[in-house]
C-alpha cells in the first residue's frame, strides 16, 4: 500500500468508497466531488498495489491555525488492519504547527473508540461545544 497525495481522476474511485462505507449523502451531487476535493486543503490518497483506490483522507482548513478532518475513509475490505491509522497520523503530521484539529464523526461507539485510541477528545470534555448547520 502507498499513501501519497490524492491524484487527479480519482472521482469515481471516490463516489466508490463513499457508498461502500455508506455516505450516501456524497453520491447524490457526485459533480460535486472534484470542486470539494480541488478545494481541499489536502487530500491524501491509499492505494494498492494495482493502484486502486482503497482509501483516503481529506482535510480543509488553513493549515495554520486550524485543520478540519473532512473524511477519512478506508475500503472495508481492509478496514481494522491500521491504514485509517496511518492515513489520519500522516495528516496530523504534515500540520505539527497546527494546534487546532477537529472532525465531526457519527455517534457510533466503534468509531468513537477509533478516534479516542488516537487520543483525539470529545469537545465536552474540553468544555467547549460544537455546533453545525446542514443544508438539506
Amino acid at each position: 500500500m502507498i499513501i501519497q497525495n490524492l491524484r487527479s481522476g480519482r472521482e469515481n474511485e471516490i463516489l466508490r468508497l463513499y457508498e461502500a462505507v455508506g455516505w450516501t449523502a456524497y453520491l447524490s451531487q457526485p459533480e460535486r466531488i472534484k470542486p470539494a476535493f480541488d478545494h481541499s486543503l489536502c487530500v491524501l490518497e491509499l492505494c494498492d498495489e494495482q493502484d486502486r483506490l482503497m482509501g483516503f483522507v481529506r482535510a480543509v482548513g488553513d493549515g495554520e491555525t486550524i485543520l478540519h478532518i473532512q473524511d477519512l475513509i478506508v475500503d472495508p475490505s481492509i478496514q481494522n488492519q491500521g491504514w485509517g491509522t496511518l492515513l489520519l497520523k500522516t495528516m496530523s503530521d504534515r500540520y505539527p504547527q497546527v494546534r487546532q484539529k477537529i472532525l465531526l464523526s457519527d455517534d457510533v461507539a466503534e468509531t468513537l473508540r477509533f478516534y479516542r485510541r488516537l487520543g483525539w477528545q470529545l469537545v465536552t470534555e474540553l468544555h467547549c461545544q460544537a455546533l453545525i448547520k446542514i443544508i438539506r
